[in-house]
This record gives C-alpha cells, sequence and structure tokens, in this order.
C-alpha cells in the first residue's frame, strides 16, 4: 500500500483546525489531526515542506519505520511543532492500517480492555453559584466525573472561564488577550469552591480541577493539601514542569492525586515524573506527543509505576484526535479518564464521527479506521481565522505561566 499523495487542510468552523490526509495506490486514504492551537501555520508548513516530500513512495503499513525516519531522522528532533507533524501522519497511517484490514483501530492495537472510556466535561461559572449550577448541569446529562473552574473574585480573566454563553475557547484575538493573575486570592478562592460544590452534589461525583501551571511547587502543594477534603479525582499542571523534580515538593506535602502532559511532546518530558512516581496520571496525547505509536510507549512505561492515562480533549483538539483517543483509550490496560469537551455543531459537521457518548462513558465505535472523516466541501466554507492563546502578568505587570 503505496503513499502516492498527502495534503494540509485547514479549516476554520469556529476555531481553527489542521488535518493531514495521506492518499494511497488503493484508493484509500487515512486523516490525522495537526493542530497546535495559536501554531496552526507553522505545523501545517512543517507538513508541507519537510515531511510530505519524504512520505510519497512509501509504503503506508510501515508505520514505526515512518515514525522512526521523521523522529531520527530529523537533526532538530521534538518540540510541539515537529511532534505534531509526527502525530498527523502516525494517526493517518493508523486510519489506513486499520481500513485495510476492515477493523476498528483498537483492535489492531490490541482489542478492548473495558467496555467504555470514561470522560470528564468542564463545568464552568462566572462565580461559584453558577458552577455549583453547571456542576448539576453536568450529572443531569450523565457524567460521571466534571472538572470545575470559576472565575476568582478579582482576577481579570480567570482561566477555564469562558467570557459568553458559549463552550470555552481561550484562543479568541489575532493578537493574545492579556489576563491578570494572582495567587492569593486563587488559594483563597479555590478551596471555597470545593466547599460549594461538594455541598451541593455530594460526595460521589468525580471532581477535577485545573490549576494550569499557575502555582510555584510550595503553593500547589499548599492548595493540593486545602482540596484533599473534598477528594478530587485529580489536581491538574499545579506548577510548570518543566522542572520534573519540583514535583517532588508536591508530593511531599498532600495526597492528592497529581495529573500533567497535556503540553508533553515525548517520553522524556515525563520520564522522572512517572519513575518516581511524582503524578498519578499522565495526560499526553495522541495529537502532540507524536501520534499513538509514541502514546502508547508512555503509557507502557507508565504502568510500570501505577501511572494511569487521562489524555487532553479540549477542543483546541480536532474530532481526527478524539477518535483516535478513545481507540487507544478502549484498548490501554493502564486507563484512567478521557477528557471530553464538546465540539460545535459546525465543527461536527466538517468532521463526520463514530463515537458516541452515553451515561459517562463514551465507546470509538466499529467503523474501520478510527471512525472520524473530513468534508472538505464543507471545510473549504471556514478559512483561517488567525488566533493567538492568552498570556498572564501578575498586578504589578510580571509575565507569568498562562
Amino acid at each position: 500500500m503505496k503513499i502516492t499523495g498527502a495534503r494540509v487542510i485547514i479549516t476554520c468552523p469556529g476555531r481553527n483546525f489542521v488535518t493531514l490526509k495521506i492518499e494511497t495506490d488503493q484508493g484509500t486514504y487515512g486523516i490525522g489531526d495537526a493542530t497546535l492551537n495559536g501554531r496552526e501555520l507553522a505545523v501545517a508548513a512543517y507538513l508541507e515542506h519537510h515531511v510530505i516530500p519524504n512520505l510519497i513512495g512509501r509504503d503506508a503499513h510501515r508505520i514505526e519505520d515512518i515514525w522512526q525516519f521523521l523522529y531520527r531522522g530529523a537533526y532538530w528532533r521534538r518540540g510541539p511543532v515537529t511532534m505534531t507533524a509526527i502525530a498527523a501522519v502516525d494517526t493517518a497511517l493508523w486510519d489506513l492500517k486499520a481500513k485495510a484490514a476492515g477493523l476498528p483501530l483498537y483492535q489492531l492495537l490490541g482489542g478492548a480492555s473495558r467496555e467504555g472510556v470514561m470522560v470528564y466535561g468542564h463545568a464552568n461559572g462566572a462565580d461559584i453559584d453558577s458552577a455549583v449550577a453547571e456542576v448539576g448541569r453536568y450529572v443531569e446529562m450523565g457524567y460521571k466525573a466534571i472538572r470545575v473552574q470559576a472565575a476568582i473574585p478579582g482576577v481579570k480573566g480567570s482561566y477555564g472561564v469562558g467570557r459568553g454563553k458559549d463552550g470555552y475557547e481561550p484562543a479568541e484575538s489575532a493578537l493574545p488577550y492579556e489576563t491578570v493573575w494572582s495567587t492569593p486570592a486563587y488559594l483563597d478562592f479555590a478551596p471555597k469552591l470545593f466547599d460549594a460544590v461538594r455541598e451541593a452534589h455530594g460526595p460521589d461525583i468525580e471532581l477535577l480541577h485545573d490549576v494550569h501551571h499557575r502555582l510555584t511547587p510550595i503553593e500547589a502543594a499548599r492548595l493540593g493539601r486545602a482540596l484533599e477534603p473534598h477528594r478530587l479525582f485529580w489536581m491538574e499542571d499545579c506548577t510548570p514542569a518543566e522542572n520534573q523534580e519540583a514535583f517532588r515538593l508536591v508530593r511531599q506535602h498532600t495526597t492528592t492525586p497529581l495529573a500533567v502532559g497535556e503540553i508533553f511532546n515525548s517520553i522524556h518530558d515525563c520520564r522522572t515524573l512517572i519513575q518516581e512516581q511524582l503524578i498519578d496520571y499522565i495526560r499526553a496525547t495522541v495529537v502532540h506527543a507524536g501520534g499513538i505509536t509514541h502514546l502508547r510507549q508512555i503509557a507502557a512505561l507508565a504502568a510500570l509505576y501505577q501511572v494511569r492515562t487521562g489524555s487532553h480533549g479540549a477542543t483546541d483538539l480536532s474530532p481526527v484526535c478524539m477518535g483516535a483517543a478513545l481507540h487507544f483509550d478502549l484498548w490501554v490496560p493502564n486507563f484512567g479518564i478521557q477528557e471530553y469537551m464538546r465540539h460545535t455543531e459546525a465543527t461536527d459537521a466538517v468532521f463526520p464521527h463514530a463515537y458516541t457518548f452515553k451515561d459517562g462513558y463514551m465507546h470509538p465505535g466499529e467503523t474501520p479506521g478510527h471512525g472520524v472523516d473530513i468534508d472538505e466541501d464543507l471545510a473549504a466554507r471556514h478559512p483561517y481565522d488567525p488566533k493567538q492563546l492568552p498570556v498572564a502578568r501578575l498586578a504589578d505587570g510580571t509575565m507569568w505561566n498562562w
């Protein structure tokens, strides 16, 4: 099954997505997500100028060899642009191989390890009362796990809270929107938020929270300890993880489970975190961690240390990534949970898919391949719209971690 062509499709049905489509001499094609939020055109250029010319004529079945060629064969390795491009190729090739076999992708990975994939949704509020109400709405929809965020009084542009009625999408302007951060206000507020949620909804619903890299290690330890009475499923991205050893300090002071990894690109970004059991969940995802081939390596390492998966699944990843992730989740032995932010109707129309949601669980479906396609005619009606992610500053103007 020779690769005869490959091209990049960029579309913006409410937000920007980059898709790689690989075609073969058998008349089949596979697609992969290549979206890097706020840097979409960088990945598109890398694919068009550096990757695609090297794919033509290769055997599409040789997924591992092609992955190694694109990774080891590039002198400048890793990084989000390179690894997102590799992931797009890898996902498209797995899609092709499964289609050629006439099987859903999870069967090629080793078959199902569970009947469904538990997912969590996002309950956001402009204040505590509205966040509590949103949690109730997600419970009514059948979710068994819910991430909770709320605006912090006096803090401009609190993370995770949309500025309108639509779903939260932070990349909203051509130049970055500037937010203001206050750690003291946040550390005072967050326990009060979860006090109210637990009081209203009881002990059984699983609750998650995203700190979004805002705290120093000792501040993260303080928050983790303060949230222990509320039995969080996890506290996510509590401190920047470039310094993996920083999580040792957090771990020493709290038993709140820790999750990290949505911005990781390779197994090297999380090796210390996993091997020293400094985290409980690794959140690396198909599109930014080199595709299914590399994510399997990360999961295998994590399994040795009883660390479970919890892949990123926000709307800055296309339905193509979600479909591939659900096949991975259904198979991977050390699965934990899958993030699931619902895409807009316009996005779902551009990317028809086989995956479904019911009673807090998702299933990727039985369609051969990863079960997600792209309507190119419809995609062409939504041209690229330049948008960047926000930035954060402290009250005195110092740049901070967004």
